[in-house]
């Protein structure tokens, strides 16, 4: 059973267990959170889903606030890899945000793999303000989901940022920051969403050495 600050998913005995962040806007169980974690669930993965502190005040104080700090934020990551033993096992990573922070603690923990839903390359506008400098350099097995209409970042400003050779970025056609296509496009929110569960477990269920 799901402890009251967590929401699981997934065998408990599973070969991969996928801590996930969520965004700066929106809660561990917005409609995003929850269908990416069942369906990652579904496959095969525990999912264990968890709150910044400051989402977590908004839940119990109703008020909303401004994301923590990084220094918290990366000291939230640290404890929930601790709260579940590390390992071999534990994979980390999120939506937008709580990708971003898992990116930055991935190596220090050694995660088995990382996994970010709409990694926020730079701010919507700003592409000058890029938060990259990190992943120029990181060892952990990582796989970047992205949509090709990505305001946080797209693909010919992708190509440019000499990432590390451990990232493995898959572009989801026609996406916005949250894989949703325009109308007029062919695909459908839910066919890019499905394909970006099912890449997801695929890469947490791979073999890691």
């Amino acid at each position: 059973m799901a402890q009251d600050d967590l929401r699981i998913n997934g065998p408990e005995n599973a070969a991969a267990t996928f801590l996930f962040a969520h965004g700066a806007g929106a809660p561990m169980d917005s409609g995003f959170m929850k269908r990416a974690a069942e369906g990652i669930a579904a496959r095969g993965v525990r999912v264990v889903r968890f709150e910044f502190p400051y989402m977590a005040r908004r839940r119990t104080e109703g008020r909303r606030g401004a994301p923590d700090r990084e220094p918290v934020l990366r000291a939230t990551w640290t404890g929930m890899v601790e709260r579940f033993g590390g390992g071999a096992r534990v994979a980390v990573g999120g939506k937008s945000l709580g990708g971003r922070i898992a990116s930055m603690v991935a190596d220090e923990v050694g995660a088995r793999a990382l996994v970010c839903f709409g990694y926020p390359f730079h701010p919507p506008g700003q592409p000058a303000k890029l938060r990259t400098k990190h992943l120029e350099t990181l060892r952990t097995p990582a796989l970047i989901l992205q949509g090709t209409r990505d305001a946080f970042g797209q693909p010919d400003e992708v190509a440019g940022y000499g990432l590390s050779p451990a990232i493995r970025v898959h572009w989801i056609e026609d996406g916005d920051h949250s894989f949703k296509p325009p109308a007029r496009s062919g695909r459908t929110e839910a066919r890019n969403v499905d394909e970006a569960i099912a890449l997801a477990a695929d890469f947490l269920l791979s073999p890691r050495s």
